[in-house]
């Protein structure tokens, strides 16, 4: 009985010291921090416009590379207003390629080709011998082999072997027949899970499937493609009939990050658009409509949401911001949902009022981990996958523009 009545006590005391330990913590971040935090807590800045903002954020990742604190040719993990920039992070920077190299065909910049290239030599030679990759950023211990990670860099080696040189090709052969070849029967991935995520099954590993397609559609290896297909198949065991997704998040699977929920609805998206079959589509349009209901017109979407689809937080994720509404820009080409649609350009507008693109280089065309830049996922953050996402899903949006 004694034990019993702690607990509650604890908890208690937690929640009643829990103003004193935010206003210390305040207290003690750098002027920068507290400026930025203060200007979010103002509301959203203006928005300039697609194509400026996405100019800024390609030069940001360019400087993300340029600035890691490893100096090897990756992109730094973040800039943070704490800490300043950070060693370079393999898995964002495998899947960060595909974005630079689809921008330099298009655009005609032998520069960005060149940044590419390093990213890819560099993956390359961390590459384990198995064919795996690391979880974490340079420098993090234990160095191990992970499967999300690896199905990541995955798509990089992809995209590198496909547009690029052939010389990645087998690269990316060896991190697709690795991915394979540690896939449990019931197409779950168990055996090689991140050290820096809570223990458990994950759902959101449909997005390294989605390397896995990438492999196969170069190398027209079947095999992959069906490793690929019995984790989206095994993942869809675990959809609700509302479209919320359990064991879909890094640390608490009740209530969700929606950069979890983008991963895994992206993930999905891709197995349709592979083998066009409609119980997969069926499936990312229940996802898509339990989500299209948490955003505000002016397009917040809480960053946390639970199985009803219920906001949680009172801040935005921006990543899964912009993780979604790529997929429900795609999902409105291939139903004609025009809520989708309205719901992708709500989600796009409100993450580039975020973005300044003026100011100091650190942070000039950068997206925040989250709005207001202090919510609880990367706080005090710009992420460089958030940046990635940005790039994906406006370039989408200015070529719908365009027709």
């Amino acid at each position: 009985m004694e034990k019993e009545s702690i607990v509650p006590l604890k908890s208690y005391l937690r929640s009643a010291l829990n103003p004193i330990y935010r206003v210390r913590s305040y207290y003690h971040l750098p002027g920068i921090a507290k400026s930025e935090r203060r200007k979010d807590l103002k509301g959203l800045g203006p928005d300039y416009g697609i194509e400026a903002e996405i100019a800024e954020a390609i030069a940001w990742l360019g400087r993300a590379q340029d600035n890691s604190l490893s100096n090897d040719g990756g992109v730094a993990r973040d800039f943070s207003l704490i800490n300043g920039w950070s060693n370079s992070y393999p898995e964002t920077t495998g899947y960060i390629i595909p974005t630079l190299l689809a921008y330099s065909i298009r655009r005609k910049d032998e520069t960005i080709r060149q940044r590419v290239r390093r990213m890819l030599d560099w993956l390359v030679s961390i590459q384990f011998a198995e064919g795996g990759f690391q979880g974490g950023v340079i420098g993090s211990e234990p160095r191990v082999p992970v499967t999300f990670n690896t199905g990541q860099i995955l798509l990089g080696l992809a995209s590198g072997a496909k547009l690029l040189n052939e010389e990645y090709r087998e690269p990316m052969r060896r991190a697709a027949d690795w991915l394979v070849e540690t896939q449990d029967a019931d197409g779950c991935w168990r055996k090689h899970p991140s050290p820096f995520a809570e223990p458990g099954e994950k759902v959101y590993e449909t997005h390294v499937a989605w390397g896995l397609l990438q492999a196969a559609n170069v190398d027209g290896n079947q095999k992959y493609a069906e490793a690929a297909l019995a984790n989206i198949g095994w993942a869809l065991k675990f959809q609700q009939p509302n479209g919320w997704f359990q064991q879909c998040c890094l640390s608490d699977p009740t209530q969700p990050l929606t950069h979890a929920l983008g991963y895994a609805l992206r993930g999905i998206l891709e197995g349709y658009l592979f083998t066009n079959e409609q119980d997969l589509l069926a499936a990312c349009c229940r996802t898509a409509d339990g989500l299209i209901e948490s955003i505000s017109p002016g397009g917040f979407l809480p960053g946390r949401v639970d199985a009803n689809w219920r906001g949680t937080v009172n801040w935005a994720c921006l990543t899964g911001s912009l993780q979604i509404a790529y997929c429900l820009f795609v999902l409105a080409e291939h139903t004609a949902n025009s809520r989708y649609r309205t719901a992708a350009r709500a989600l796009n507008s409100y993450v580039r009022r975020t973005v300044s693109i003026s100011g100091r280089p650190e942070t000039r065309g950068a997206v925040k981990g989250a709005f207001p830049v202090s919510g609880n996922y990367c706080s005090y953050e710009y992420p460089n996958w958030a940046v990635k996402f940005f790039i994906d899903s406006n370039l989408f949006e200015f070529e719908l523009k365009r027709g």
